[in-house]
């Protein structure tokens, strides 16, 4: 019999950045794999309240229910009382069940108060705490700098967390090497990548490409994911045109991008779209000759990043231009299944483009390549690799295990 999972999430729910749609669909991958599964959020902030299963293009399952925490106030006070609210509600798992959660405060705090009774913990983690709090000045716009007071107690966290869960999971090889030297071995750890929607039976065909050329790129567009770059390579590039899927409307991203573009001159050659509904992306992709990942080299792009798009990339069957940093080379081969071009360098980035719209063979082994490979990062491959570690947790759990006393962190 399969585990019942309780997924816990502190975001409002549905929630149009990444972390709402790898949650929405790693969970309805379980459910297909037949885990009755829980996924604690809080509730939508617009009026009305949009219907998760539509936003994110889902069919419902019975087997996949979303539980919603109200909480009110100010960020503070809804954090607060999303983890009071939440711990309660964790409390009452027993041991045939498996809390899965990739929120750090939780899973410490779940750790120090759950019973002997209680579910194993699988902690998901998307990067070093510590690493990705320092950096945030360099990769959102108008983020603040961390104290050292928040670095130390995020160490500590991570490192209580890494001993304590009876199952890890990093989104990439590099986190996880990351975390086994800084806090050396642990038995159940996987690296499980995230993924994208895969159709398995459709077969790939060469695009009919038109002139001129359009580059696409879908995703946020903080500094950190270098649209920037793009946008200066398309500078050089008269004969190409782009159209940039993504967009916070409350961000000031997407107005900077559409100024600097306008300095750029290049006018009509770019288009905006804005945010859209995460199951219209393809749709807003599909004129595109070549998909793009221009991110430079940061500590999260370089060690941490398996972001959607690489995996939703990939399953459109196009050539794909992306950086080339190591945690892309976990997934991307450089012409083979991508063409790779120096992190940061708007020049290279360009050259790489021109080679996909020009070469127009080896675009379409890329592209055929790229689509093969989608195979492996399906999220029903997600939720398979994710039971194997569920498996191994379980089995990790203690018959008794005494109370721990609750402390904070």
């Amino acid at each position: 019999m399969k585990p019942r999972i309780l997924c816990f999430a502190d975001v409002r729910f549905p929630l149009e950045r990444a972390n709402g749609i790898q949650t929405i669909e790693t969970c309805a991958a379980l459910a297909r794999r037949g885990h009755d599964v829980r996924l604690i959020v809080r509730p939508d902030t617009t009026t009305p309240p949009r219907d998760p299963f539509d936003y994110y293009g889902l069919p419902t399952d019975p087997r996949l229910l979303i539980e919603r925490v109200a909480v009110a106030g100010s960020q503070a006070v809804r954090r607060v009382g999303y983890l009071v609210r939440a711990l309660l509600r964790a409390r009452t798992t027993n041991r045939d069940d498996l809390v899965l959660t990739r929120d750090l405060g939780f899973a410490s705090l779940y750790l120090r108060a759950r019973r002997p009774t209680s579910a194993a913990l699988v902690y998901e983690s998307h990067g070093f705490a510590p690493a990705v709090s320092a950096a945030r000045p360099t990769m959102l716009t108008g983020a603040a700098a961390s104290s050292s007071l928040k670095q130390g107690r995020l160490w500590r966290r991570e490192q209580f967390v890494w001993h304590g869960a009876e199952g890890y999971a990093t989104i990439t090889s590099g986190l996880a090497g990351e975390l086994v030297e800084r806090f050396g071995t642990r038995p159940a750890l996987a690296v499980v990548p995230d993924g994208a929607r895969v159709g398995l039976t459709r077969e790939w065909a060469p695009r009919r490409r038109a002139a001129p050329a359009v580059v696409g790129y879908s995703g946020h567009l903080y500094p950190w994911k270098g649209v920037d770059l793009l946008l200066d390579a398309l500078a050089t590039m008269p004969g190409v045109r782009a159209v940039i899927v993504g967009g916070h409307p409350k961000e000031r991203d997407l107005a900077r991008l559409q100024d600097h573009a306008t300095r750029l001159g290049l006018g009509p050659r770019v288009t905006f779209t804005g945010m859209v509904p995460p199951h219209e992306v393809p749709a807003r992709l599909e004129g595109a000759d070549v998909l793009v990942l221009p991110n430079p080299e940061t500590t999260v792009s370089a060690r941490y990043a398996s972001p959607l798009k690489l995996f939703e990339y990939l399953a459109m069957g196009r050539p794909i231009v992306a950086s080339d940093l190591p945690a892309f080379r976990e997934v991307l081969r450089d012409r083979d299944n991508a063409l790779l071009f120096e992190a940061g360098n708007p020049a290279a980035l360009a050259a790489a483009i021109r080679v996909a719209v020009e070469d127009l063979a080896l675009a379409d082994a890329i592209a055929r390549r790229a689509f093969e490979t989608a195979r492996e990062y399906s999220w029903d491959r997600r939720a398979e690799r994710l039971d194997a570690l569920f498996a191994e947790s379980m089995a990790r759990r203690p018959k008794t295990r005494p109370e721990t006393r609750m402390t904070a962190l």
